[in-house]
């Protein structure tokens, strides 16, 4: 049996907040600058969690050689700054898990690979996400997911033990990094996993069907000791 899940750290991008509208809305925003149609919703779905590099990859099919990589990602960002909450919610079922953890004093926090003058940006506009007790970025290291001392440095600012601490996210690096951060990784089902990304293929310690999905684990977990 895996360790009790004692702490718990949340993706952000498809995981906590529905950012898709927004993320979307940039990305949309840089392709029209170039003459390129908007985004599916199948694209939307599929790319959202992989941020400005995803989505516009998915958007041009091949970026053209003579467009500069890190120039569309500042068009996107200067976009997306712009209007980074018109559209962006926080998942159903997010506030009720948050709460129980609240109560049974179960530490959690986020790791995203969202840069954080973005995450800062955006937090403030869900109070309930402002009491988590860490927030770590794509930048706030040197390295990012999928490598895991992003996931272990949370760890070590939650004062607990990797072993006993679940990773939430919805893409298979998110997978990737908690199995090589040993410790318990699950899917958010809610989030924006494609059709082809076949989660039941990612060695994850479980799918979440919904967020209070892992009060259930939680519960059970409980009932074992």
């Amino acid at each position: 049996m895996s360790s009790p899940i004692r702490a718990v750290l949340f993706d952000l991008d498809g995981t906590l907040l529905d950012t898709a509208p927004d993320m979307a809305d940039a990305a949309n925003k840089v392709l029209a600058d170039y003459d390129y149609g908007p985004l599916t919703e199948e694209q939307i779905q599929a790319n959202t969690s992989y941020g400005a590099k995803g989505l516009l990859t998915a958007g041009f099919g091949t970026v053209p050689s003579h467009l500069d990589h890190s120039q569309l990602r500042q068009q996107f960002i200067n976009y997306y700054q712009q209007n980074i909450c018109d559209g962006t919610s926080i998942y159903s079922g997010i506030t009720s898990l948050l709460t129980y953890l609240e109560l049974e004093k179960i530490p959690w926090g986020i790791m995203t690979n969202k840069p954080g003058f973005l995450t800062e940006q955006l937090l403030p506009f869900f109070p309930e996400l402002m009491k988590a007790q860490t927030v770590v970025c794509g930048d706030t290291l040197s390295v990012a997911k999928p490598h895991p001392e992003p996931l272990l440095h949370a760890c070590e600012l939650l004062g607990t033990s990797h072993h006993q601490c679940a990773y939430i996210g919805d893409i298979e690096k998110d997978m990737i990094a908690a199995r090589a951060a040993s410790m318990s990784g699950y899917v958010a089902g809610w989030g924006y996993i494609g059709e082809h990304h076949a989660p039941d293929n990612w060695q994850a310690s479980g799918i979440l069907a919904q967020p209070e999905s892992l009060i259930d684990v939680i519960e059970h977990q409980k009932s074992l000791r």
